[in-house]
């Protein structure tokens, strides 16, 4: 008998303003990633993350066993925090980028009974740019075994922020990521849209092209365009001709503005300008351009968290979030010190459902 999918069971992957149980992070300590005073910098990001978003909803800080936990919880002491309402696991880390490697939950509402379930999508550190890969790739089973959560197993690389969606089977991603041949060589565009479809409930794809300058994932969707509500779209763009992600940023702009939702109407483009992504010197891969973008903002339970790099565009788009958001809180985190190692808010956080204490 072959095996029924989620889809066909009535599971959907829910849009990330849906209401979560808590947020998956991994405490900073791979000093490739992070080296010299680099890590004690994104450490204070961290907490200053922590810190906000913890009023709002629970968090599971995942830490590696050789870091010890009196360290973490004496940071975490420095700021407004209390340590005792952080979920702290001992567990095998390889980095931060808790979205790409972490659990994508499916959610299914059946006789007026809501359940939830994990998919369990392989991860190889974004075409086995950063081995080891194998403790992050673990993860997923560990949440699911953990909460006694049912486990899909799509036999496909997928990474968390390669996709968006309003909860409603409308998904955005880039051909840069999803048809890339370091991720499923052995699959086709239509392959990997069925797999979408069964595992997590996509209707229809807006394919994106390409990425920002220095985004080691190849072109993640969440540092390019996210979904504000069901049918308006948040898109950077770059107004200055000569700056190096000008382009690409055009060419997609383009692709949502002749887009449609599932019933053919046209999707509400709402813009924000990128702040500068230019450098002083270079990331730990060499690259003099680092990912900044508004786009990798976090919808937790109340409350809107803004990554800040900017003084010049920074007020714009605190701006527009509060205009989207009005019953939500709008928090902004500075986070030049994250995105240096190339990714920012949204990269590493992770929404839970269905998890108890």
């Amino acid at each position: 008998m072959t095996e029924q999918k989620p889809y066909d069971l009535g599971f959907r992957m829910p849009a990330e303003w849906e209401m979560h149980s808590a947020t998956q992070l991994h405490w900073p300590s791979n000093r490739h990633s992070w080296p010299g005073v680099r890590l004690a910098k994104v450490r204070e990001v961290y907490l200053n993350l922590i810190e906000a978003l913890h009023r709002y909803e629970p968090i599971l800080l995942f830490k590696s066993p050789d870091v010890p936990r009196s360290e973490v919880v004496g940071l975490l002491r420095t700021k407004d925090i209390d340590p005792d309402e952080i979920r702290i696991f001992d567990i095998p880390l390889n980095d931060v980028w808790a979205r790409d490697c972490g659990p994508i939950f499916i959610r299914r509402e059946q006789n007026g009974e809501i359940s939830y379930a994990v998919t369990d999508w392989e991860y190889n550190a974004w075409g086995g740019k950063y081995p080891p890969y194998d403790a992050d790739n673990a993860l997923p089973a560990f949440i699911a075994s953990a909460y006694h959560l049912p486990l899909f197993r799509p036999q496909m690389i997928l990474e968390g922020g390669s996709i968006d969606t309003n909860g409603e089977g409308l998904f955005l991603t880039t051909e840069a990521v999803l048809l890339n041949r370091n991720r499923n060589p052995h699959l086709s565009r239509e392959e990997i849209f069925s797999r979408l479809q069964q595992y997590l409930g996509a209707e229809k794809i807006i394919w994106l092209k390409n990425g920002l300058e220095g985004d080691d994932t190849d072109g993640h969707i969440d540092d390019l365009s996210r979904f504000l509500n069901k049918n308006t779209v948040l898109t950077m763009i770059c107004e200055d001709p000569d700056d190096i992600n000008y382009a690409a940023l055009k060419e997609n702009l383009e692709i949502l503005q002749s887009a449609t939702d599932l019933d053919g109407n046209p999707l509400n483009i709402v813009t924000l300008p990128l702040p500068s992504t230019k450098i002083e010197g270079t990331t730990a891969d060499g690259s003099e351009h680092v990912p900044a973008s508004y786009a990798n903002f976090y919808l937790a339970n109340g409350v809107v968290l803004v990554p800040l790099y900017d003084p010049d565009t920074d007020t714009d788009a605190l701006d527009l979030f509060s205009t989207f958001f009005p019953d939500r809180d709008v928090v902004g985190i500075e986070c030049s010190d994250l995105v240096w190692g190339q990714g920012s808010i949204h990269c590493i956080t992770q929404q839970l459902y269905g998890i108890g204490e």
